[in-house]
C-alpha cells in the first residue's frame, strides 16, 4: 500500500459508509480542483484553468454516480452521517494551490491528477481486500476498476501533453539559466524593485546581495543544481524564487553524498526564508 500514505484504521462495514466515503473523497477533489481552477482563470492563464475545470467537472461526473449507485442500491443518497472514521488522505495538489501558476504546466496537472487517482485505487483495492462482506468487496472492486479507468484516461491525455509541451521547448532556441543566473536575475529583480520600495527597501537589498553571494557559490562548484526545463519568462521574483526553491530541494533528495545535501539543505533553507518573505511581505511584486 505504499500509494497510501497511511492505512485505513477500520474495515468498511456497509454499503451505505462506503458511497458515504466514495461521496466524501470525490467532493474533496471536485472543490479543490475547481477552486485552483478558478484561480488560475483571474490570474490569466487560461490553458491551465481550463485542464483544472475538466478534472473539477469529471470529479462532478463521478459524484453523479455514486449518488445514482447509491440511491440504486438501498435507495438513499451518500450520508456523511455514515463515516465512523477518517479516511487516509488520496488527495494532494502537490502545491498547485499556492504554487506561482508559471511554475505550472498542463502536464504537471495532469501527472497530479493520475497520481491521485492512483492513489484512490490504492485505498479502494484496500478496502476490497479487508472487506466485511462479499457485497462490500464487490462495491470496494468496483470502484477500485472505475479509479484504475481513470488513470488510464489521465494518462493518455498527459501522453498528449508532454508531447505537446515538448514540441513547443524544442522550438525554443534558447540556452537554460544555470541556478547560478538564475539567482543574479532574481538580485537584479530585486534591487530594481529596492528603488520604490520603502519600508521595505534594506530587506529587498539584503535578499539581492544574498542571491548574488548564492549565485557565486554555485558557480565556484560548491553543490550541483540541475534545472532541466524553464517555464517561459521566468523574471517575477516569486516565480523565480519558487523554481529556485524547488530545485533545492531536488537536488538535496538527489545527493549522493552528505557534504552535498547538506549544502544543497542549506541553499534550500535560505530559499524557503526569502520565498515566506516575498509572499507576506511584497505580494506587489508579482
Amino acid at each position: 500500500m505504499s500509494l497510501l500514505k497511511a492505512e485505513p484504521s477500520a474495515p468498511v462495514t456497509s454499503l451505505a459508509e462506503l458511497f458515504a466515503i466514495a461521496f466524501a473523497m470525490e467532493q474533496e477533489a471536485e472543490g479543490r480542483y475547481a477552486a485552483i481552477g478558478a484561480r488560475m482563470r483571474s490570474d490569466g492563464e487560461i490553458a491551465l484553468a481550463e485542464a483544472f475545470e475538466k478534472l473539477a467537472a469529471d470529479e462532478r461526473g463521478h459524484l453523479d454516480s455514486v449518488s445514482d449507485w447509491s440511491r440504486l442500491a438501498h435507495g438513499r443518497p451518500p450520508d456523511p452521517a455514515m463515516i465512523r472514521w477518517t479516511a487516509p488522505e488520496t488527495f494532494d495538489d502537490e502545491g498547485a494551490a499556492t504554487a506561482d501558476p508559471r511554475l505550472l504546466s498542463v502536464y504537471r496537472t495532469l501527472s497530479m491528477a493520475v497520481r491521485n487517482e492512483e492513489r484512490a485505487f490504492a485505498f479502494w483495492s484496500y478496502v476490497a481486500a479487508h472487506a466485511s462482506s462479499a457485497d462490500i468487496r464487490t462495491a470496494a472492486e468496483a470502484l477500485a476498476h472505475e479509479e484504475l479507468g481513470h488513470v488510464a484516461l489521465l494518462r493518455r491525455e498527459r501522453r498528449k501533453a508532454f508531447h505537446r509541451e515538448r514540441h513547443q521547448a524544442q522550438g525554443e532556441s534558447e540556452t537554460p539559466p544555470t541556478a547560478a543566473e538564475l539567482e543574479r536575475r532574481l538580485a537584479d529583480v530585486l534591487d530594481a524593485a529596492a528603488q520604490s520600495a520603502d519600508p521595505s527597501r534594506e530587506t529587498l537589498l539584503r535578499f539581492a546581495a544574498e542571491a548574488r553571494r548564492q549565485a557565486q557559490q554555485l558557480e565556484e562548484g560548491a553543490v550541483a543544481i540541475p534545472i532541466g526545463s524553464v517555464p517561459p519568462k521566468l523574471d517575477a521574483p516569486l516565480a523565480i524564487a519558487e523554481f529556485l526553491l524547488d530545485r533545492y530541494l531536488e537536488a538535496a533528495d538527489r545527493a549522493r553524498d552528505e557534504a552535498a545535501m547538506m549544502l544543497a539543505q542549506e541553499f534550500a533553507a535560505r530559499a524557503i526564508n526569502r520565498l515566506a518573505w516575498l509572499r507576506r511581505d511584497l505580494p506587489e511584486l508579482g
